[in-house]
């Protein structure tokens, strides 16, 4: 009997119910949406980043091939005097990120910026470039480890959050195939 009770309301007395509910999964629908946004961001600035190392490793191909002649993958070259020193060109991976992805040169790093706002900032570029060692007889390539400090702001229903902050890591890897 009380179970009938329950079930048997006046016309209109659900509305509150569902305007909640509404109210709630609108809420989610927007949260999906800003990790969804940032998500993208981190994956697209990896992937310029990603271009960038795969550049400067390409850059020291030229500067590799001296060594590849004699069976390794490392970046020497002879200095004339029986010696050999080591080639290594770090590259412009700032330059080819600004470039790639519109960045602007701030005093806190590259930012881009979209409609007067500040979409997201990369600083803090670390390039990090292993060479084999001369006459190791062993080829385990020329690598290029590049890390990047992204910083996304965060926006939740029109208000500014605490900022996203990651650290992105990319690498590439000349290997000789002959």
């Amino acid at each position: 009997m009380k179970c009938k009770h329950i079930f048997r309301r006046r016309s209109g007395e659900g509305t509150p119910m569902i305007l909640a509910i509404m109210l709630v999964l609108l809420m989610l629908f927007c949260a999906i949406a800003e990790f969804s946004r940032l998500w993208i961001i981190a994956q697209g600035v990896k992937e310029a980043a990603q271009q960038a190392v795969i550049s400067t490793v390409n850059d020291n191909y030229d500067d590799v091939y001296h060594a590849v002649r004699e069976g390794y993958a490392a970046g020497w070259y002879p200095d004339g005097t029986g010696r050999w020193d080591e080639s290594i060109d770090t590259g412009d991976v700032y330059g080819q990120l600004s470039e790639t992805l519109g960045l602007e040169n701030t005093a806190g790093g590259y930012q881009k910026i979209s409609g007067g706002e500040v979409e997201y900032t990369i600083s803090d570029l670390s390039v990090v470039l292993e060479n084999n060692s001369l006459g190791s007889g062993q080829s385990e390539g020329y690598t290029a480890l590049v890390e990047i400090h992204l910083v996304v702001p965060v926006r939740f229903l029109g208000n500014l959050l605490p900022a996203a902050s990651m650290t992105l890591h990319t690498e590439a890897k000349y290997v000789p195939l002959f």
